[in-house]
């Protein structure tokens, strides 16, 4: 059963995520846009959740629009540009900013995602999501949420981004309005807002569940007790992060993985902190299995000054086999692949 929704309106809220090499592209835009620009403009750049940013004052000297660090409950004004908390997410609510620690997605706290659902469900097609350069990729889910509920999508044209793996990503997954170059942006964002758009949103009662259990997740870490688990199909993954239960979601052909506790991966995501974490765990094996040897031997060479030979020949072999040992899990660290989806011949070809 589908809930129709029949909406005509200007987009004024316009959602921008950027990551890897994305600070040039957010630039260009910022200062090219007209200071009587009818929207507002929220930006989740991924930084070091140790870090101060200072995004907002390097976006203050560019254009004539005034930008901030976002504030929770703070209201959302057309004209004024708001930049995530790091290690905090960025949620559109109903005419409000929400800064919240909600776990992580796609092992980023802010989440390009979960700023793109959180406006596509609030304010449906008066949403403009853009997603710029970056790597893996955050923000295709979200993207498809802003097209699925009568948005307009915008990427940086793959050719024009330093790293173009988030574009590219985007347009593998979503019907995307716009690709153009970052200097482009900001006229046809002007464009934009200036027309209104007319669309009609279908959705499922499962996919509008689904919908407001992750952005009320991203506020808040309840995922347990609101039934994610129930919400998809339980798999025999674990979550890197805190190892609890994943269940498979999938929206159109994306598909992605949220654990018990909160946590969200795409596919690709998950195989990059998989394979990460299977590097961690052979250099603990290999620095195990050195020290086992180092203690083995220094045995025997304690039972050798006591002059008892056959017991030092039992530690002195024993040492000798695991660091044979030792020596294979050595070899298997160093040919270790960290993966991702983006080893997709396609995504190659244009990086």
């Amino acid at each position: 059963m589908e809930k129709s929704i029949q909406k005509s309106a200007k987009p004024n809220i316009v959602v921008i995520g950027s990551s890897a090499g994305g600070l040039p592209a957010l630039m260009e835009i910022v200062a090219a846009l007209p200071p009587d620009f009818p929207a507002a403009v929220l930006i989740v750049q991924h930084i070091p959740p140790y870090s101060v940013s200072n995004l907002h004052q390097i976006l203050n000297r560019l254009g004539s629009l005034p930008a901030s660090v976002a504030k929770d409950g703070e209201p959302i004004e057309p004209g004024k540009i708001y930049v995530a908390v790091p290690d905090h997410h960025l949620l559109v609510e109903d005419g409000k900013i929400g800064v919240k620690r909600g776990p992580k997605e796609n092992r980023f706290r802010p989440s390009v995602d979960a700023l793109f659902r959180s406006a596509a469900y609030t304010y449906g097609p008066r949403v403009i999501g853009i997603v710029l350069s970056g790597v893996l990729d955050d923000g295709t889910s979200g993207l498809w949420s802003v097209k699925r509920l009568g948005g307009l999508t915008m990427i940086q044209q793959p050719e024009d981004a330093l790293f173009p793996q988030m574009p590219i990503n985007a347009q593998e997954q979503v019907d995307v309005d716009h690709s153009l170059p970052a200097a482009q942006m900001a006229a046809l964002l002007a464009q934009l807002t200036a027309e209104p758009t007319k669309s009609t949103i279908k959705l499922t009662k499962k996919e509008l569940k689904l919908l407001e259990m992750e952005i009320v997740i991203a506020g808040k870490d309840n995922a347990f007790e609101m039934g994610i688990i129930d919400m998809g199909e339980l798999t025999p993954f674990t979550c890197p992060e805190c190892h609890g239960a994943l269940t498979q979601l999938k929206e159109g052909n994306i598909i992605r993985f949220r654990c018990h506790t909160g946590h969200a991966y795409t596919i690709s995501a998950l195989l990059s902190e998989v394979t990460t974490n299977v590097e961690a765990i052979l250099w603990q094996a290999m620095q195990g299995l050195e020290e086992t040897t180092m203690l083995l031997t220094r045995l025997g060479q304690h039972f050798d000054k006591l002059n008892h030979g056959d017991v030092a020949q039992v530690f002195f072999q024993k040492s000798k086999l695991i660091k044979n040992r030792s020596q294979v899990v050595h070899d298997s660290v160093f040919s270790q692949e960290l993966l991702s989806g983006d080893i997709n011949p396609k995504i190659q070809a244009d990086v």
